[in-house]
């Protein structure tokens, strides 16, 4: 239970009050590592991580959900798995980086368009389907937004 707990709270990020913040600005950082060496900046890496977390994040959520509750505060492994969503196939940008984190915690905090909705699924895939969801609509935003910059930016 103890490394079930510790996944699920990303090392205890969880426990920090706004954890869910935190571990998405952590999972910022992870992808700017990732960004930094060639040979991963390939998106499809960031696709594979993306579904083992989120699987992952299913898993654990389930299995410490008698513990700590439905829906707990402490599990933040549904925001990672959501940043990671937010930013699969955007282009290596610090400022999309941190558009999409702006973007991301907006999605996962209000809950517009469904995604609360996504919570009634119950257990683990409650969890995380709220922050896939809150994911998916940060990435299209930030397509949007690329696109918008591609016609109209300065290059």
């Amino acid at each position: 239970m103890f490394l079930n707990k510790t996944i699920a709270s990303i090392f205890g990020i969880g426990f920090l009050k706004g954890g869910g913040t935190y571990a998405a600005i952590v999972t910022c950082g992870f992808i700017w590592l990732l960004w930094q060496s060639p040979a991963l900046q390939n998106p499809w890496y960031l696709l594979a991580i993306t579904i083992f977390i989120t699987a992952l994040g299913v898993y654990v959520g389930n299995k410490v959900e008698p513990d700590w509750g439905e829906d707990s505060s402490r599990v933040v492994i549904d925001e990672v798995a959501g940043m990671l969503i937010a930013m699969l196939f955007i282009p290596a940008n610090l400022y999309f980086l941190l558009a999409g984190l702006v973007l991301f915690r907006f999605f996962d905090i209000v809950k517009p368009l469904g995604v609360r909705k996504m919570e009634d699924l119950g257990g683990g895939l409650g969890v995380m389907m709220d922050d896939v969801l809150a994911g998916v609509y940060s990435n299209i935003l930030l397509w949007v937004g690329y696109f918008v910059w591609m016609k109209f930016g300065v290059h």
